[in-house]
């Protein structure tokens, strides 16, 4: 009898209808996103960027001239160290991962690969998998990691110091 009228119907389903709604839109919302940057240099780290809590991401911490890269995200699940590109990848996470165990001794370190392979994670389970691991180590022991990750410093690109000279001349391209 309560529920026989029109508005009370309307006050329990139209709530009920926008909430549906939101979902439906948002999950597209969301696969479009992951479609239109699969396959782009660097989706790995746009996708570890959109985690915000507790995360410090360092996108491409070692880059390969075919585009390889790797990418590092720290917080209390440890060091996670993410590829994506070629099979030449995986001699670079070694070594990113041997740099790490030296400056990190006893901090955990976690590889992950990111493709469409079979042995791969793929970028729309990647935010999902990294959010999975579990926590290793303490929030004293993530301010100390931090500390020296900062101290270490990033990648080192070959660019000059110094200011621009003024009379000289840009080479041109041939």
């Amino acid at each position: 009898m309560l529920f026989g009228h029109p508005v009370y119907i309307g006050f329990v389903t139209l709530p009920f209808a926008v909430l549906v709604a939101t979902f439906i839109f948002s999950r597209r919302a969301e696969k479009s996103a992951y479609a239109s940057i699969e396959g782009q240099v660097g989706a790995a780290a746009s996708v570890l960027m959109a985690i915000r809590k507790g995360w410090t991401i360092t996108p491409a911490v070692a880059v390969a001239k075919n585009q390889d890269m790797v990418h590092r995200a720290v917080s209390r699940k440890g060091v996670v160290l993410v590829g994506e590109g070629s099979n030449g990848v995986r001699s670079m996470l070694s070594d990113e991962r041997k740099k790490m165990e030296r400056f990190l001794p006893g901090t955990p370190v976690v590889e992950v690969l990111v493709g469409d392979e079979a042995d791969r994670i793929s970028l729309r389970k990647l935010q999902k998998h990294v959010r999975k691991l579990p926590k290793t180590i303490s929030q004293v022991q993530l301010r100390e990691v931090k500390a020296r990750l900062k101290a270490v410093g990033g990648i080192n690109i070959p660019i000059p110091k110094g200011p621009m000279p003024k009379g000289a001349r840009m080479p041109k391209m041939r």
